[in-house]
């Protein structure tokens, strides 16, 4: 998975308001297991990496682990004791945004006690809360 977009039209974005349920991917398409958002934040390419790294880690490297987001919204910052004005600062991470119902992960997988335990860990490393999601 790669950290940022090939290209995008826009350097910069608005910062927008992130409320409100997802009315996208809010079903498995791949797998039979997903970790789905409960609430909304950020999410970057670390916190994503991190997650499936111990996924990898607990599922062992016949598991099938799809990852349904992507850190494609740029976030900006000026640097410390800068005065106010002379425009928007310089971007310095790329974050998914993430909002309620939005699935994360998708495994196919047939145990469901070595998921929940998966699932579990991966949730540890990341700033928003989480559930187990299957149909």
């Amino acid at each position: 998975m790669k950290n940022k977009p090939n290209q995008t039209k826009f350097l910069k974005f608005h910062k927008g308001r992130n409320k409100g349920f997802s009315t996208k991917r809010l079903k498995l398409i791949y797998g039979n297991y997903g970790l789905r958002s409960i609430n909304n934040g950020f999410l970057n390419f670390k916190q994503v990496e991190s997650a499936r790294k111990s996924l990898v880690h607990n599922f062992g490297k016949n598991i099938k682990i799809l990852i349904r987001i992507f850190p494609d919204k740029t976030l900006t910052k000026k640097p410390l004791e800068v005065r106010m004005g002379k425009g928007k600062g310089s971007p310095f991470d790329w974050v998914s945004v993430i909002k309620p119902g939005i699935i994360i992960f998708e495994v196919i997988c047939l145990d469901f006690e070595l998921v929940k335990k998966s699932f579990f860990f991966a949730s540890q490393k990341l700033p928003i809360m989480t559930e187990i999601y299957y149909e």
